[in-house]
């Protein structure tokens, strides 16, 4: 088959149409994806009592608003959703920033023990998180940084992760010819980054932001150990809900769900964007 072929019964241009099959799948899959963010909000909606009952609820009740309004108070929801969003927004940009510069290093620079560093680096992404705990929080107190958000972000401020993924997108997106272009020219080690490097490696960054973003608004277990109620995150905020002698589950329902939004909202707003920038990316590499 020669490099001008193509597969008989598709012609140049042609559209194609998705079946009814393919709507079938699709609707399928988005149903299953939405129904826990959907019975949050039926059962945030209803009173506790109704949902100890068989069969639960399947249907809006008419305490939505009310439930919201008492999560947002008894949690101090409006705190805890600006402390999450100043640490997780420290951490995507950290992340974001460090990861590329040494995945790019790691891709396109020459240097000693740098397959050896590599390894070592993904090495780390075998270590349990519970393991570093205990001396993590020694470290912590020893700096008396306990109930200070910079004790939730500079521990994660750069993701073994995020390195390994920098750099394997970087070796395939980044051609060596335009850095060697770029050095004869004369530019610096930082002007490349910023003008060569940034610039190839957007639509990777895109998504690494956004899994960075995500999972550092729900981290849930280091919070709760550094910090406190009076000085908390989403999750550590949410976790009071559950106290008691008999724990609301419509407040805590409600709460969930509060705190579920900002991320629903970022993905209506930046989503096309990072989808653009993943197709654009593998149109690159």
């Amino acid at each position: 088959m020669g490099p001008t072929s193509r597969p008989m019964g598709l012609k140049a241009g042609r559209t194609m149409h998705a079946g009814p099959l393919t709507y079938l799948v699709l609707a399928l899959f988005t149903a299953v994806s939405l129904a826990p963010l959907i019975w949050t909000a039926i059962a945030a909606s209803r009173t506790s009592g109704r949902l100890a009952q068989t069969p639960p609820p399947l249907w809006f009740g008419g305490n939505l608003f009310k439930n919201l309004e008492r999560a947002w108070t008894e949690a101090s929801l409006g705190d805890a959703m600006l402390n999450t969003t100043i640490v997780a927004g420290s951490i995507t940009i950290g992340t974001v920033l460090f990861s590329t510069i040494a995945g790019f290093a790691f891709a396109k620079l020459k240097f000693r023990f740098s397959g050896a560093l590599l390894l070592l680096t993904i090495g780390t992404m075998m270590v349990p998180p519970q393991l570093s705990v205990v001396p993590l929080y020694l470290w912590v107190a020893d700096l008396q940084w306990t109930n200070q958000l910079q004790a939730v972000i500079l521990p994660t401020f750069v993701s073994a992760f995020g390195v390994f993924f920098m750099r394997q997108y970087l070796l395939q997106a980044l051609p060596s010819e335009l850095i060697e272009a770029a050095r004869m020219d004369g530019a610096s080690s930082l002007r490349i980054i910023w003008h060569v490097v940034f610039p190839a490696a957007r639509p990777a960054m895109a998504v690494l932001g956004l899994l960075t973003f995500v999972m550092a608004w729900n981290d849930f277990l280091w919070p709760i150990i550094a910090l406190n109620q009076s000085n908390p995150t989403v999750q550590v905020a949410l976790n009071s809900l559950g106290t008691g002698y008999i724990p609301d589950r419509a407040v805590i329902m409600a709460g969930a769900l509060l705190g579920t939004l900002p991320l629903l909202l970022a993905f209506v707003l930046f989503g096309k964007q990072i989808v653009s920038g993943i197709m654009q990316g593998a149109v690159k590499g």
